[in-house]
């Protein structure tokens, strides 16, 4: 029986004509204008449900920051314009609200001594406040606000998110990280950190949530930044399970995080931590 040929439209032969005027053109540029062959076409493999018997998890083996907001005490929002506050002033309401970590004992005592060389909006050779960034990052038409500071005598970085809610500076989002450089992309603030091997990095994303009113955990990945460089010292194996991640080494050598208004670059592989 022979083979039932499929009937040709007007759209197909436009098509073919497009096609064909396409190879002339190119042909005039010193091609034969053949086709050529793409390779083989891998086969596709379609998903496969593993354990389908298996007592699904009720509550997550770690806990993830999912994102909350707080009010911060002690300070007004002159005209709801947050560009009036004074960013030094933020940092010292958090350090009055959290003795315990910046007090005389706390982990961060030296962020809370450096502080005090602040200059009014920041700076100072000692200051430990970053330049702060603004830019509306809830869809409001408003400004938020962007604040890094370092957290002395670690080599971690905090990271702040502010907003104005009902004539109130309100906290949306509370990171501390070792960080490597911090980006706003849009709506969403990502996050740049060390990872363990040499040669990759982690790359965590922050996104506003408008049931939530906070910044939320929203992507988290595992990312390839070029070849691995040798060091001195050597990284720690890699985990024996697959899917954990490998633990990060300190990086009390990293340079001060970089914040910028960039969107992320891309990078050639990713995968979630």
């Amino acid at each position: 029986m022979p083979t039932r040929r499929p009937r040709r439209t007007r759209r197909t032969a436009l098509a073919v004509t497009a096609v064909a005027l396409l190879a002339t053109a190119v042909a005039g540029c010193g091609d034969s204008g053949g086709l050529r062959a793409a390779g083989a076409t891998p086969t596709a493999v379609s998903p496969a449900k593993l354990w389908p018997d298996l007592r699904p998890a009720s509550s997550p083996a770690w806990p993830y920051d999912e994102g909350s907001a707080s009010a911060v005490k002690g300070l007004t929002v002159p005209g709801d314009d947050i560009r009036e506050v004074d960013p030094v002033a933020v940092v010292w309401a958090e350090i009055a609200s959290q003795a315990a970590d910046y007090g005389s004992k706390g982990a961060y005592h030296e962020t809370a001594n450096r502080v005090r060389e602040c200059a009014a909006g920041g700076g100072g050779a000692r200051c430990p406040l970053l330049k702060p960034y603004y830019r509306d990052l809830t869809g409001d038409g408003r400004d938020e606000l962007t604040l890094g500071f370092r957290l002395y005598p670690t080599n971690q970085t905090a990271l702040r998110v502010y907003t104005v809610v009902g004539h109130r500076l309100v906290q949306v989002l509370e990171d501390d990280d070792a960080i490597i450089g911090v980006e706003l992309a849009g709506r969403a603030v990502v996050v740049r950190s060390p990872a363990g091997i040499s040669g990759y990095e982690y790359r965590t994303t922050w996104a506003w949530d408008p049931e939530r009113k906070a910044m939320v955990f929203s992507r988290d990945e595992f990312l390839r930044t070029g070849e691995a460089r040798h060091s001195r010292t050597q990284a720690p194996a890699a985990p024996s399970s697959p899917g954990l991640p490998s633990p990060a080494l300190p990086a009390s050598a990293l340079p001060d995080p970089v914040l910028s208004d960039s969107a992320p670059s891309p990078s050639p592989s990713a995968s979630t931590r």
